[in-house]
């Protein structure tokens, strides 16, 4: 096979389209105290948000591990193996102004929840969904009164506004990092029930993630693995442990 010219117009087009990472200009990171919060200090200096926000955290645990990320980094900054801190910037930079318009979000998704929409057929994907399903929701009903009408199919149906009143209550009040780190956890599963049953500490992040892929799971087990979409999971599950941590690092 031929290599392809260094002046490809293809490559230089491909590596426009890739940013270069900044390079690290510190030689230090670690957790400091200020005025009563928490942050992260680069050489002395406290890090910022990329809109330029202090940031100032509740627990010295959340401080200290975002300081081992920005430790951790090699000759550049690469955000991606930084999910913790970049979990923090969202949190201040996007929810802090917008916790209603978030929480909105949230109760939104709860009204045509994952877990409310079964399959019909076959009988062994609606057993997987039931046996993954029904205690999160039996939970739900027991600890947070919380009422969910179930639907065969794909058909829209309105959950009852009680519930979506009560996951209000639930949200509405909670702080931006822990509304971030919710919000994060629901998007990826595509459940908000999922989402508030890791943050009460029902489901771990690894049972939620199960119930989450139940349907992806069983198509695996009839046509097989698709190589690429395990690693596109293995990236978003990266993601979801992240936004996990960070609730246990504010306990």
């Amino acid at each position: 096979m031929s290599e392809i010219p260094a002046d490809d117009p293809m490559r230089q087009a491909q590596r426009l389209m890739r940013p270069e990472l900044p390079k690290r200009f510190y030689k230090s990171a670690e957790a400091a105290e200020e005025n009563q919060h928490f942050t992260v200090h680069l050489d002395g200096r406290p890090i910022r948000t990329p809109a330029r926000q202090a940031i100032a955290l509740p627990s010295r645990a959340l401080a200290i591990a975002l300081a081992e990320e920005w430790m951790a980094q090699g000759e550049r900054i690469d955000p991606l193996t930084m999910p913790l801190t970049r979990l923090v910037n969202v949190a201040i930079d996007g929810v802090t102004g917008e916790r209603n318009a978030v929480a909105d979000e949230i109760v939104k998704y709860a009204g045509s929840d994952l877990l409310c929409y079964r399959a019909e057929a076959p009988e062994g994907l609606v057993l997987s969904q039931s046996m993954q399903w029904d205690p999160v929701l039996a939970w739900a009903r027991d600890d947070l009164d919380l009422s969910f009408v179930l639907v065969q199919g794909i058909s829209f149906t309105d959950q009852p506004e009680p519930t979506l009143d009560r996951i209000r209550e639930l949200v509405a009040p909670l702080d931006p990092l822990r509304l971030a780190a919710l919000h994060t956890i629901m998007t990826l599963t595509g459940s908000a029930l999922l989402a508030i049953a890791v943050f009460k500490g029902r489901l771990t992040a690894d049972e939620a993630w199960a119930a989450a892929h139940v349907d992806e799971d069983w198509n695996m087990q009839l046509w097989g693995r698709d190589e690429e979409a395990m690693i596109r999971r293995s990236t978003r599950f990266a993601e979801m442990s992240a936004a996990h941590r960070l609730l246990a690092l504010l306990d």
